[in-house]
């Protein structure tokens, strides 16, 4: 391989091959009758483009100045293009080697068919090789197109070609469709047709499942190494109980910033069953420090609780303030429509003016049934809070608080009774640790520490005294606070009876002032029969009935020149169409109008 290399600089070539123009049209036609081929349709025709050769490029340099021919094949001189567009033509040229010359083929014709490329493609096929064709020979023609690193020739005028690079199987492909001829014999043993094509060999499809085996294993690593970044962090590790430990976690139980990270250890600690007979005492003291945070939690609630109600009253403020301007401008509006003002205006002005007024009214409309909406809820509520000021419910809310003490008292009560226990266990333990030894100093410790267990001891007991007389205490005068609500009730029956009476004596008088009453006076106009109707349609449809407020609040949709009186004198016109009611007690007593049309038909 490396003599055949060599052997393309220093080789003479022959003058009569060098002599021939590549793009003369004569020097072509002899060629190819060389060869026993006709030409056809070669007159004047350009063979090689100049973005395939060098431009004016003179094969008999070599003669006059000893340079070898430039070889459009030779690696590195890049004279051999990839394959061009299929829309432009493709035109090649005759190229000369050391034992051999290729001619191309006709322009006109088909170009060769090829097979679907395999995958890792390395290796070609080349067909129609002469028979007098060697290995060398081959090696010669084709290592221009790359490193070969082996060839399998076969004595039936074919070989194999497997390349170094994929991209070198193209340029060996460039050559398919040449005619090959051996040194300038005419035999037919000494040419022939050449046809490379894409060859699958095990070799090159296992080197390309390897190349992609690992390319999927750099995917895979480059996925992994994006999830674990994106992942996120671990939960930080619990530590194991210990004294010390415990100790720690205590004090960071009553801290409020730390209470969150406590209470999680302390909840994986119980879960994990450390707590036994020795360390009971340390989770009870842990745990009813967790409960302390209760009424932190709860006040931190009802500070929050209380901004929100700060920002809903200055919410409702605002809104009132902004519906109050949206009424004077709707104001200045409407006194720009008067007479007065409307003939100095321009047309244009006019129309702009309405364009505001209309759109001004729609927005007033909005934010009044908006902050009307919101004093609903007030009112609601309000309401709500009136019924939860019986003195029932406020005997069930004392009720409950007693309770929740007495409760509270027993769980102290419990607690105690349990550190008790804890104690005397202790003390036994200590008895049967004690045993027969000799008194010692530790066994003088021992007896101090029992001394305090035992003053410590009668301290709980008294404090237990204390506390049983304080649940006594309480329990009476829960018992007195019954009795409480067992008089107020009777008391509360007996002012509904009274109630009821006075309510009958009223119905009793109004009915016989309506049957005293005349006849309402006729209707003034067909205006007024037509807000009768509306009115008492969306009273029909509001069984429980409406205030003034909201009724003139629906009626200005249809007609914002009514007022609120108009409407209450129209209504009280007509006594057997429309009653009125009051509802609610003290600062929530509300006037409402309902439809009674009906009632008066069936009592005629």
């Amino acid at each position: 391989m490396a003599a055949a290399a060599d052997g393309l600089g220093s080789i003479a070539i022959d003058t009569t091959q060098l002599n021939m123009s590549v793009t003369d049209p004569t020097a072509w036609a002899t060629a190819m009758n060389n060869l026993g081929m006709v030409p056809v349709g070669l007159a004047g025709q350009q063979l090689v483009t100049d973005s395939i050769c060098v431009p004016g490029f003179d094969p008999s340099l070599s003669m006059m100045t000893g340079i070898t021919p430039i070889n459009p094949m030779i690696p590195g001189m890049g004279l051999v293009p990839p394959p061009p567009p299929t829309d432009v033509p493709v035109v090649k040229e005759i190229i000369h080697c050391k034992s051999c010359t290729l001619f191309p083929p006709n322009p006109n014709l088909p170009p060769p068919s090829t097979r679907e490329r395999p995958p890792g493609c390395k290796t070609v096929f080349v067909g129609g090789l002469p028979e007098n064709a060697t290995e060398e020979i081959i090696q010669e023609v084709f290592e221009q197109c790359g490193d070969i690193t082996a060839i399998r020739k076969s004595k039936k005028n074919f070989c194999h070609i497997r390349f170094a690079e994929e991209f070198m199987v193209d340029k060996a492909i460039y050559l398919s469709g040449y005619r090959m001829r051996l040194g300038s014999s005419t035999d037919k043993k000494d040419s022939g047709r050449l046809h490379v094509d894409f060859a699958q060999a095990r070799d090159d499809f296992y080197e390309w499942e390897c190349k992609q085996r690992m390319l999927a294993r750099e995917e895979r690593h480059r996925r992994k190494m994006e999830e674990d970044r994106l992942r996120p962090p671990s939960p930080p590790a619990i530590m194991h109980y210990s004294e010390h430990e415990a100790a720690l976690l205590a004090e960071k139980l009553k801290d409020d910033s730390k209470f969150s990270e406590a209470i999680t250890v302390l909840l994986t600690w119980i879960e994990r069953g450390e707590v036994n007979r020795r360390s009971a005492n340390q989770f009870y003291s842990m745990v009813q420090s967790a409960n302390s945070h209760v009424r932190r939690l709860m006040n931190e609630k009802a500070a929050h609780e209380q901004e929100m109600e700060q920002a809903k009253e200055s919410f409702k403020n605002a809104l009132t303030g902004i519906l109050t301007q949206f009424e004077q401008i709707v104001a200045v509006f409407n006194a720009s429509t008067r007479q007065k003002a409307w003939d100095h205006f321009s047309k244009a002005q006019r129309k702009n003016i309405d364009i505001w007024r209309k759109h001004s009214e729609e927005l007033r409309n909005a934010h009044s049934e908006q902050l009307m909406g919101i004093r609903r809820e007030e009112e609601m509520e309000m309401s709500d809070d009136d019924s939860g000021d019986n003195p029932t419910k406020k005997l069930r809310v004392d009720d409950s608080a007693l309770a929740a003490q007495a409760y509270a008292l027993k769980e102290e009560n419990d607690s105690l009774r349990w550190q008790l226990d804890a104690y005397r266990n202790e003390v036994e333990l200590l008895k049967q640790e004690k045993g027969q030894l000799f008194r010692t100093e530790e066994s003088l410790t021992k007896d101090q520490q029992l001394q305090f267990l035992q003053q410590t001891m009668q301290g709980m007991q008294q404090q237990l005294l204390s506390i049983q007389e304080e649940l006594n205490n309480k329990k009476s005068e829960l018992e007195q606070a019954k009795e409480e609500q067992t008089h107020t009730q009777a008391m509360l029956k007996v002012l509904q009876e009274q109630e009821i009476n006075v309510l009958t004596v009223a119905l009793v008088n109004q009915d016989r002032e309506k049957n005293s009453e005349k006849r309402s006076p006729g209707l003034k106009s067909e205006k007024e029969a037509l807000l009768i109707g509306i009115i008492s349609t969306f009273l029909h449809v509001h069984p429980f009935g409406a205030n003034i407020e909201y009724l003139w609040s629906y009626m200005q949709q249809l007609d914002s020149r009514i007022s609120a009186n108009e409407i209450e004198m129209l209504l009280m016109r007509l006594p057997r169409m429309f009653k009125q009611e009051f509802t609610g007690v003290g600062a929530t007593l509300e006037k409402r109008w309902k439809f009674c049309a009906f009632e008066g038909i069936k009592t005629v």
